[in-house]
């Protein structure tokens, strides 16, 4: 069985205010090919389909002519992500199902496979720890406990099929081990995000969506990551998917590099020095993260950046030997930091004191209520 793996396409996303969705379109284009070329068998899409729970109208076109056109050379088993609208995505799964397109979205038919030559595929949706724990009536919070949970259930079922069935898993979780991007949106709330690889033992191949480069956790564990590059932390990142065979005694797994719409790049320095320095001329054709070391911020910075750099986006001012105050800039001192701790940073600046215990409980309430109302939207 040949299968490939990919993920986070978040359908309707722009990059700092540029349209993505030619460049969307582009990869889909590559996507079919590759199924056709490879002569695939099951294309795998483990979540975050779209970027939003409502998406827009141009996003669901191109997600419906996209599964349209791979279901016409192949399988494809598809499952929520923690950006996707649970409900949404998964209207008409059962019709769906007739036509190979198989979408997994509810979290309590996790132990239920899709059968595919000789291979089960188990799609584990994002589950919400706050939502899964209650329904399960699980004694422990958390990302771990549900995301355990789900593949006890999933390995019962793979106890009692035959000796020769292979079985493929889709999740949509932070797997110890991956490495994060700015990208990603924090799925920390409700205990710690991360889960270990051990989780997945006994399965022949894990299909991981969520983190947005291209990783292998493990042989059988990997993160194909985002097709296209969704933040300037990612301009270092091969994107592609993977094809990977299931053999007897194990997989084989190859990368497959997808097209790049245009390249990233984060340069800094004093504004005179990028506008004339010849060393920077490679970047004329990227989108650009441009940081300002001057003194002093220079007048209409941007406009005359543009004049060099056409596709330069985002502008951030840090004078060398740090700012007025000798402060760090606000990306530094979020950077890593918890929703939770950022609220309480909050609390803090403008109650003249650190937040108590009760107060983080009740600001930890706050944001898991908002995770379960968007999760059932």
């Amino acid at each position: 069985m040949r299968i490939l793996h990919t993920s986070d396409w978040h359908l309707g996303r722009s990059f700092h205010r540029e349209d993505l969705l030619a460049a969307q379109e582009r990869f889909v284009d590559h996507l079919v090919e590759t199924v056709r070329a490879e002569r695939v068998g099951c294309v795998v899409v483990s979540g975050d389909v779209y970027d939003r729970a409502l998406p827009s109208v141009d996003a669901v076109r191109l997600c419906d002519d996209a599964l349209r056109r791979l279901r016409e050379l192949t399988r494809v088993v598809l499952i929520a992500g923690n950006h996707d609208s649970a409900h949404r995505l998964g209207f008409g799964s059962a019709l769906m199902d007739d036509s190979g397109v198989h979408v997994r979205t509810d979290f309590r038919r996790v132990g239920e496979p899709i059968l595919i030559g000789d291979a089960a595929f188990y799609g584990v949706p994002y589950l919400e720890p706050e939502i899964v724990r209650h329904e399960w009536e699980l004694a422990e919070r958390g990302h771990a406990a549900t995301l355990g949970q789900a593949m006890r259930r999933v390995r019962d079922d793979i106890a009692r099929r035959g000796p020769g069935t292979r079985s493929v898993v889709l999740a949509h979780a932070f797997v110890t081990g991956g490495e994060p991007s700015e990208s990603e949106r924090d799925i920390s709330v409700g205990g710690s995000s991360h889960v270990p690889a051990s989780v997945f033992a006994g399965v022949d191949y894990v299909a991981l969506g969520h983190l947005h480069g291209a990783w292998a956790v493990t042989d059988r564990v990997r993160y194909s990551g985002s097709p296209i590059a969704y933040s300037f932390s990612e301009e270092r990142h091969v994107k592609g998917t993977w094809l990977v065979d299931l053999r007897e005694g194990g997989v084989a797994a190859e990368f497959v590099e997808a097209p790049v719409p245009r390249r990233l790049a984060r340069i800094r320095g004093r504004l005179d020095a990028l506008l004339t320095d010849a060393s920077f001329a490679r970047y004329e054709d990227h989108w650009l993260q441009v940081t300002l070391t001057d003194a002093r911020r220079p007048p209409a910075a941007m406009e005359r950046l543009r004049g060099r750099f056409p596709h330069a986006l985002v502008l951030g001012f840090e004078p060398e030997g740090g700012g007025a105050d000798g402060a760090p800039a606000w990306a530094e001192r979020v950077r890593e930091r918890s929703d939770l701790d950022i609220a309480g940073d909050f609390v803090a600046e403008v109650t003249d004191g650190p937040a108590s215990a009760a107060e983080r409980v009740l600001l930890q309430e706050a944001f898991e209520a908002c995770r379960r109302k968007e999760a059932l939207t």
